[in-house]
């Protein structure tokens, strides 16, 4: 048989692939833009009709009608990373959290520590060889793919058909859902004056030849404009935006330099404008790659100079970071910070860089506490965080005492609270 006709042969309407799916069935969904909408509003419209369904996916994008606190018990959401569509449902106790290193995510799956029973994902069109690409987003979707009973792909020809081990044959797909809709884009960000002069130090720090992984955000975007001038970066990363994208088009990412993957951009999920998706298509200067590929800290820290730049939203004064929760409250996930901070650190030549305005609610907190807020989660611990940047400087702890931790860390809070913060430090008995 044809690789065509294996195709039109598994070709169905959403409405009716999604009842490959069974009651108690774990359906995996790719991170962000490799989300499959068709097939999500399908499942949305007909959710009443199945049970203990559980969908399981990191940062959606869109908000499904599934999200639905009144039908959990039909099709319920599970997710270790969140964003604004899912962060409510947390808080009120209708959609469950997992935590996990994003890296780990493919190893829970190989291992059926998280159920895989289904995945739905976004496709570009098949190649001649009966090849689609998971281009968007091969993450942990290619480790659910080979654990899964049933494969579902919503086929889009503006997915791009990238390069990398993110691609899958027709052989292996149970089904194949057509759609042409526009893929999420986000706009930029607002960069001010905070984010530039926070940009502005780490840009310092970063020297020619050093390998990237950058975060997401108007900071992570502000640094990338401070590093134009630079020579023969690399870029290693998990989030592949249009930051990114400047820098390669500017000449100032070469890719070059690097000891693992020379000359190539490696990524594990697209996440930008319609430019960048078009760069993407059948480019093979980038290469989209599972993520216990681009975040697994021992191969991440194979190359020299590696410097990683993440945010967070509270630091205590011996260097915790708190950059997933308000208090108890889950904002968002671990995701790929730990991963990477420990990447860096192994990294001959790294540099981990936490990065966060001084301030929060209009200057009246301070983002460096004596302790973080209780019932924060801890995200990167003591022990592994290096570089800590405010818009008034860098704390450098990595080999530095509680006590020279904490001295530097009230140098870069902002200066309405470095005597609260020295008061703080002497009753704890940090200095």
């Amino acid at each position: 048989m044809s690789f065509q006709s294996m195709y039109r042969e598994r070709k169905r309407e959403a409405s009716e692939a999604i009842w490959l799916v069974q009651d108690g069935d774990t359906i995996v969904v790719p991170i962000a833009a490799g989300e499959p909408p068709a097939l999500l509003r399908a499942l949305s419209e007909h959710r009443r009709e199945f049970r203990d369904v559980t969908v399981f996916q990191m940062l959606p994008l869109h908000q499904p009608d599934y999200f639905d606190p009144e039908t959990t018990q039909h099709v319920r959401h599970s997710s270790p990373f969140l964003g604004g569509p899912n962060r409510a449902g947390v808080h009120e106790g209708w959609i469950d959290v997992v935590p996990s290193h994003f890296s780990e995510v493919p190893r829970l799956i190989r291992r059926g520590l998280v159920p895989t029973d289904v995945v739905f994902a976004h496709a570009s069109p098949m190649s001649e060889d009966g090849m689609l690409a998971i281009g968007l987003s091969p993450d942990y979707t290619m480790a659910a793919i080979e654990k899964a009973r049933t494969v579902v792909l919503e086929v889009n020809p503006q997915v791009p058909f990238a390069h990398g081990p993110c691609r899958v044959h027709i052989s292996q797909v149970t089904a194949v859902v057509e759609s042409d809709e526009p893929l999420v884009e986000i706009p930029p960000t607002t960069i001010g004056d905070v984010e530039r002069a926070i940009a502005g130090y780490v840009g310092e720090l970063v020297p020619d030849g050093a390998t990237l992984q950058i975060g997401i955000g108007a900071i992570p975007d502000a640094v990338v404009q401070q590093l134009a001038s630079k020579r023969d970066l690399g870029i290693h990363t998990e989030m592949f935006g249009d930051g990114i994208l400047t820098l390669l088009e500017a000449g100032g990412a070469t890719n070059r330099r690097k000891n693992r993957h020379p000359g190539v951009t490696i990524a594990t999920f697209a996440l930008g404008s319609h430019r960048l998706y078009d760069y993407l298509d059948d480019n093979p200067s980038v290469q989209m790659h599972p993520v216990d590929v681009t975040n697994d800290p021992v191969l991440a820290g194979q190359n020299d100079r590696l410097h990683s730049i993440n945010g967070s939203l509270q630091v205590d004064l011996i260097g915790q970071c708190g950059s997933e929760t308000l208090a108890h409250k889950p904002y968002s996930g671990t995701g790929g910070q730990f991963d990477f901070v420990r990447a860096a650190n192994r990294s001959e030549g790294g540099r981990s860089f936490i990065v966060l305005p001084s301030t929060a609610k209009g200057g009246t907190i301070s983002r460096i506490a004596p302790t973080l807020a209780p019932g924060t989660h801890v995200t990167t611990s003591k022990n592994d965080v290096d570089h800590v940047v405010t818009e008034y400087g860098v704390a450098r702890l990595r080999g530095r005492t509680l006590r020279e931790r904490a001295r530097a860390l009230i140098a870069i809070a902002h200066p309405d609270f470095r005597a609260e913060l020295t008061e703080a430090a002497e009753q704890l008995r940090i200095v």
